[in-house]
């Protein structure tokens, strides 16, 4: 049914296409998902938790699967009960206000768009049904993206030009709109056109012909999506950012007004500014145009108590197909791991704590393992779980990034895989670090120097 939708609504949109300065810095609210406590808010919570780590998975399956051609600002962000984290952004003139995921693992900024918006199974908890959407017709700086505009190649590629049939190939000018996209993300798509717009931040910081797309349908997106990725039509590709960086607040899986500030850094005026404290690991670059999106790191040794998990090589670093590695992703909820690795992971938790009592049920509900009855313990000692990266920088998980109360007196291990068993490696990167075990670190995106830092710290 959602693809029958999908094909009407791309018909219907081929049917639709026959200066100022650079703040130097912008601050925008981040919204996010308890401390020690996985809350749930639903009739359902071994549903709902089965549900988030569906999503990990099928974020991850999407992440892991190769794209198709198709001075300071802050802002706050604030966390959800889909999973992910929101931002509020502004576009138009006058402007109009939305909220959108922040996603370091696309890079398109997208939002619903007209009277005629329709996203088909987007029913998600603690959710308004409506979803606010972004009116062109209202805006006086909105304009439809050209088949001869350079953003059009930008975002497609220059094959692109071969579409544009109606334009005469000697015409400077070219009235044919852009082709519509269709975008797949883990658990849902969107399609739509490309749009010139007005992107406006507070204290009157504004950004005039910001690539922006206008999604007519949606399967799956509960709203707009502010890539944060790293190709050409990413938010910082746009905006020419050194750096941004945020400080994740605990999920509670609900609409709490709670929020930590997303940072946008031109390095305009005085310069980047260095934060104090971080550790630093380089960014890696895929050796194919496949995964360009994505933020890699190396990531040399997982460390459980005293125990270095021997994971392979070939795990650890991209291969020449472009295949394994860690990426760095806000979109993901819970942590994946290719399932030989995660196999490896669980089995030296499982040893480490066999005295503790296995609750077998509550994993086959939530589909997350290991986890334990330690209602009758009097108390629990587990495993430091630590992440040892290039250079030399270590990411000591709290005990409350890894392991959550699910259920009174039943904790579980809240890293996932898809159960896919073999040696081999499935496509794309083989591990993703996701925002439930970002949590209160204070991370930094380095894009001038090409680096990841990160630091502990209470975000709220």
């Amino acid at each position: 049914m959602a693809s029958s939708l999908l094909l009407f609504f791309l018909s219907f949109l081929i049917l639709i296409t026959s200066s100022k300065s650079t703040p130097t810095t912008i601050t925008i609210p981040l919204s996010a998902p308890s401390f020690t406590e996985l809350i749930v808010s639903s009739k359902n919570p071994w549903g709902s938790l089965n549900h988030l780590a569906s999503l990990s998975l099928s974020r991850a399956h999407h992440i892991k699967s190769p794209k198709t051609n198709f001075s300071r600002i802050k802002t706050p962000l604030f966390p959800r009960s889909y999973g992910g984290y929101s931002i509020s952004l502004s576009f138009g003139t006058p402007p109009q206000t939305t909220k959108f995921v922040m996603d370091t693992g696309s890079s398109l900024v997208w939002f619903p768009c007209t009277s005629r918006y329709f996203c088909s199974e987007c029913n998600f908890p603690n959710i308004k049904k409506t979803v606010p959407t972004f009116f062109p017709k209202l805006s006086s700086s909105s304009k439809l993206i050209g088949c001869k505009n350079r953003r059009c190649s930008m975002f497609f590629g220059p094959e692109i030009q071969s579409k544009c049939q109606e334009c005469d190939s000697t015409a400077q000018n070219c009235t044919q709109t852009c082709p519509p996209y269709i975008i797949q993300y883990g658990s849902g798509s969107t399609a739509g056109l490309l749009l010139s717009e007005t992107l406006d931040f507070p204290d009157k910081k504004t950004i005039p012909d910001f690539l922006v797309g206008c999604s007519i349908f949606s399967i799956k997106q509960p709203e707009g999506i502010a890539g944060f990725g790293r190709s050409p039509e990413s938010l910082p590709s746009q905006l020419g950012l050194k750096k941004f960086s945020y400080c994740l607040v605990s999920h509670a899986f609900d609409e709490t007004p709670t929020s930590s500030d997303l940072v946008l850094d031109t390095g305009s005026g005085s310069g980047v500014t260095k934060t104090a404290g971080l550790s630093h690991t380089p960014f890696l670059k895929n050796p194919t145009t496949a995964f360009r999106d994505y933020y890699y790191v190396l990531l040399r040794n997982i460390v459980i108590g005293d125990t270095h998990v021997k994971v392979p090589y070939k795990f650890l670093v991209p291969g020449s197909d472009g295949n394994g590695g860690t990426i760095v992703d806000s979109g993901t909820t819970f942590t994946f791991m290719e399932n030989p690795v995660y196999e490896l992971v669980a089995k030296e938790f499982e040893k480490q704590m066999a005295h503790y009592k296995v609750a077998t049920e509550i994993q086959n509900l939530t589909g997350l393992r290991p986890c334990y009855n330690i209602s009758g313990e009097k108390s629990v000692s587990v495993p430091d779980l630590i992440f040892q990266f290039k250079g030399g920088a270590k990411m000591a998980l709290p005990l409350s990034n890894y392991f959550s109360f699910v259920d009174s007196g039943v904790i579980c291990l809240t890293i996932v895989s898809d159960n896919v068993a073999g040696p081999g490696i499935g496509g794309g990167p083989a591990i993703i670090l996701g925002n439930y075990q970002q949590r209160n670190f204070y991370v930094e995106f380095d894009l001038e120097n090409e680096k990841f830092g990160f630091k502990q710290q209470r975000c709220a």
